[in-house]
């Protein structure tokens, strides 16, 4: 059963993200939609002083009027946020296996958020291991007008898929009868986040891909890839 997935791209997101991009074949990077300020597409969680610590990517004259692909970055602003890695994750067990891959992320030449963001995302697919495809909304040929779900809808018509997955937090949004009446099926992903030990502290969930690369060992994190489910 041949499976899709959209998405805004993240900045360096949970867990469940990744999760999510394993459960499908291809994974399309929703980039021609608006930018949402205050959202996930530039920003995300570490750890920092046994408690969640915001990071984001300073950008260029971001609204909400601009599309996802349309928006820059500030690039000199990204070496501090490489540094705030380094001195967040120097003394965890893992540090010297994923600071590289984070190294190789942050220094990636591309102003364009959208562009950046996906090239992380890609990166630490590959270093997992997912084999997921994917591909960009803006270079896909579809009826751009349309909104919400049918827009969904219409994307999976033109790429051929009869599969849609989405992550559980749309169930209040897509409605799978609708997706019936155009021959589709709509699941939805459950994530499923198991608490691991991060230094001493009490566990902190919903933390960046990162913070789980440094606290266990690559074969535990692909482990913990394959699970969720779909309903």
């Amino acid at each position: 059963m041949k499976k899709i997935a959209v998405m805004q791209p993240y900045f360096l997101p949970y867990i469940g993200y990744f999760q999510l991009i394993n459960q499908v074949d291809l994974y399309v990077f929703y980039d021609d939609v608006a930018f949402i300020k205050g959202g996930w597409i530039n920003r995300t969680n570490i750890l920092l002083n046994n408690s969640e610590h915001l990071i984001t990517i300073p950008l260029k004259n971001a609204s909400s009027f601009k599309m996802i692909n349309e928006i820059e970055i500030i690039a000199k602003a990204i070496i501090k946020i490489l540094k705030t890695f380094q001195m967040t994750y120097h003394k965890a067990p893992y540090f010297g296996s994923v600071y590289p891959l984070i190294q190789s992320i942050m220094e990636y030449p591309e102003e364009n958020l959208s562009l950046f963001v996906e090239n992380s995302i890609i990166q630490i697919c590959k270093f997992l291991g997912i084999n997921t495809e994917f591909i960009r909304s803006c270079d896909i040929d579809f009826d751009k007008t349309l909104k919400g779900q049918d827009r969904l809808i219409e994307l999976c018509k033109v790429l051929g898929y009869k599969n849609y997955v989405n992550n559980i937090n749309g169930k209040d949004l897509y409605k799978k009868e609708d997706f019936e009446k155009e021959n589709l099926n709509l699941y939805f992903f459950n994530r499923k986040i198991t608490p691991y030990k991060q230094f001493n502290n009490e566990f902190v969930p919903f933390l960046s891909i990162i913070d789980v690369l440094m606290f266990n060992d690559i074969e535990t994190v692909r482990n913990e890839i394959v699970k969720g489910e779909l309903i």
